[in-house]
């Protein structure tokens, strides 16, 4: 049985997608492939998406911004972009959708709590995620 595997997208691809990324890893273990890129990739990763994302033991150990690979496109089963910034212009074979999430700072939430919030989103909509991955991966 293949590994399913999905792609998470950003513009700069050093909060969010790496959000995602890490904690998809955390709740799948090797059970899906997990990769992380954006459109218009950064210089750094985001100190604070980090932090949040390591209290719940996620980690962007190893990671760095990365743009999207063409050919990684044509190979995930799944595409997520992250928020509704990112566009991608060579969308591949795998099913793209897009997770318009919590941006708290539009209620004045700023700091920790915003990122736990973006956090807590992006992990519920990962559960989900996972859950139709691997069930697809098992045929049911």
């Amino acid at each position: 049985m293949p590994t399913p595997s999905v792609l998470f997208v950003c513009v700069k691809n050093g909060g969010k997608s790496q959000m995602a990324a890490a904690l998809m890893r955390k709740i799948s273990g090797d059970a899906i492939t997990v990769h992380s890129a954006g459109t218009q990739p950064g210089s750094s990763l985001n100190e604070a998406s980090r932090a949040s994302v390591a209290e719940l033991g996620a980690t962007f150990d190893g990671e760095y911004t990365k743009p999207i690979d063409p050919a990684l496109l044509d190979s995930v089963d799944r595409v997520v972009i992250i928020g509704t910034e990112a566009q991608i212009e060579h969308p591949g074979a795998a099913p793209i959708e897009v997770w318009d999430t919590d941006e708290p700072s539009l209620r004045g939430i700023e700091g920790d709590e915003r990122m736990r919030l973006i956090r807590d989103d992006i992990l519920a909509r990962a559960k989900q995620l996972r859950a139709e991955l691997l069930d697809g991966a098992r045929g049911e």
